[in-house]
C-alpha cells in the first residue's frame, strides 16, 4: 500500500512537468501564455491515460499473481 502511496504522489507531482519537445514549445511561445499552458495540459492528459491504463492492468495482474502463490 506504501508503494501505491508513492507511486500516486510522484504521480501528481509530476503534472507540473513541461511535456513539449522543442517544436511544440516553439510553436507554443508564439502563442503566448495561455494556449501554451493549454497545450502543455493536453499532451499530459494524453500521455497519462494510457500510462494509467497501464498501471491498472498491471497492479490487477500483479494482485492475482501474488495471491495464487
Amino acid at each position: 500500500m506504501k508503494q501505491l502511496g508513492l507511486f500516486l504522489m510522484i504521480l501528481l507531482c509530476s503534472v507540473q512537468a513541461m511535456a513539449q519537445c522543442s517544436l511544440c514549445t516553439k510553436t507554443a511561445q508564439q502563442l503566448g501564455e495561455g494556449p501554451a499552458k493549454g497545450l502543455n495540459n493536453g499532451i499530459l492528459y494524453l500521455a497519462l491515460t494510457p500510462l494509467l491504463i497501464i498501471g491498472i492492468l498491471g497492479y490487477r495482474w500483479w494482485r492475482s499473481n501474488r495471491t495464487n502463490e
